[in-house]
């Protein structure tokens, strides 16, 4: 699994880069700002040779504000088959929207502070990789507490919000069913239901995840 990072500090990427290849990713480019992403990005397109997933911080030189998820919002045009991760120091509402929207696979938005875990941050990496979602759980708590009119989530009963809130967060079934205490099949009765409500029955299940997590964060 390949890996790209975008990160202006050298230190930050270098232990970024170190900590992920002990964990057997390799750490196939790393650049300073989001011009330079997209030009490694294209250079890599252009040899066949796309990373599965780019790690990126949401401000990079120069302004230090949005480069790194502009870059990356980029990116997912040019580039859909791409992962993108986002780091960030706070949870910021409007770049983790502004990622998310239009997106389909391969998307995450996690706070720096959960880098410290190392075995958590990893998996998230290699879960975007994979074409799923990886979102803190400070992010979702924000995006969930936006006061919704006639939202397209109404339909579901709480407890099928509470399983989708922990499916945007990157959880399979059966770590659903234990942070709740029920049975993997509780778990798979109230997917069905929310695929059910929300009308994601022509595709794959695990395309249908993402697109219930999307549809549940962008509403």
């Amino acid at each position: 699994m390949q890996v790209v990072i975008a990160e202006d500090s050298v230190l930050l990427r270098e232990g970024l880069t170190r900590l992920l290849a002990d964990r057997g990713l390799e750490v196939v480019g790393g650049v300073g700002d989001g011009e330079e992403l997209l030009a490694l990005i294209d250079t890599l397109a252009a040899a066949n040779t796309l990373p599965d997933v780019v790690v990126a911080d949401v401000r990079m030189p120069p302004t230090h504000t949005d480069e790194g998820v502009r870059a990356c919002v980029e990116l997912r045009r040019r580039h859909p088959g791409v992962g993108t991760l986002v780091l960030s120091q706070y949870v910021e509402e409007r770049y983790a929207s502004e990622l998310l929207a239009g997106s389909t696979r391969g998307v995450g938005y996690l706070l720096k502070d959960r880098v410290a875990d190392v075995r958590e941050f990893t998996e998230a990496v290699v879960r975007v990789a994979e074409g799923g979602t990886a979102l803190d759980p400070e992010v979702v708590a924000q995006l969930l507490g936006r006061s919704r009119r006639h939202d397209v989530l109404d339909a579901l009963t709480p407890r099928e919000r509470e399983v989708l809130g922990l499916m945007a967060e990157g959880r399979t079934n059966s770590a659903i069913a234990k942070q709740l205490v029920v049975s993997d099949g509780a778990v798979e009765k109230h997917v069905s239901n929310i695929f059910m409500k929300l009308g994601l029955t022509q595709s794959s299940d695990d395309h249908r995840r993402v697109l219930a997590v999307l549809t549940h964060l962008n509403s």
